[in-house]
């Protein structure tokens, strides 16, 4: 795992990644966080997300994507259901599916540089020694950067 900061988003349209990867609710929302900037930059990862049945508990530990060519360049954004709902106090993230969630990003885009966010341990509330853990399993052997949001 490489770690960087900065903000992802922005290295994904300046060709840092092939893949991007951010946790989400099954209920269709994208409204906060991350997965908000991703709805606004990427519409086509929300159409992707609205595609799936909201409210649906066995989305959790799947996927949904979107391919994007920018300025000649492939970009996949993928929804990575990682908690079930986004209501609440308390941690929302489900660790089981954070470790589905990526074993499938392997499965699907392995060889490709992936980045993501501390999906799961933002507004979900989990805990990111845990997360990051998960990942390095699942990603195991894979180009992949955890990137550590900083604001320009």
């Amino acid at each position: 795992m490489k770690v960087t900061e900065g903000d992802l988003i922005q290295l994904a349209l300046a060709g840092e990644f092939d893949v991007i990867i951010h946790g989400c609710n099954c209920f269709c929302t994208m409204g906060a966080g991350i997965a908000l900037s991703i709805k606004r930059t990427f519409p086509e990862a929300y159409q992707a997300d609205l595609a799936t049945e909201s409210g649906d508990r066995s989305k959790l530990g799947t996927i949904s994507w979107a391919t994007q060519i920018r300025e000649g360049k492939e970009l996949i954004i993928v929804n990575g259901y990682t908690q079930y709902n986004w209501r609440g106090k308390g941690v929302k993230v489900e660790y089981d599916a954070v470790d589905s969630v990526f074993k499938l990003v392997k499965e699907k885009f392995g060889g490709k540089r992936i980045g993501y966010p501390a999906i799961g341990a933002g507004l979900a509330g989990g805990d990111w020694q845990k997360i990051e853990a998960i990942i390095r399993e699942a990603l195991a052997g894979e180009d992949h950067t955890f990137v550590k949001y900083k604001p320009k």
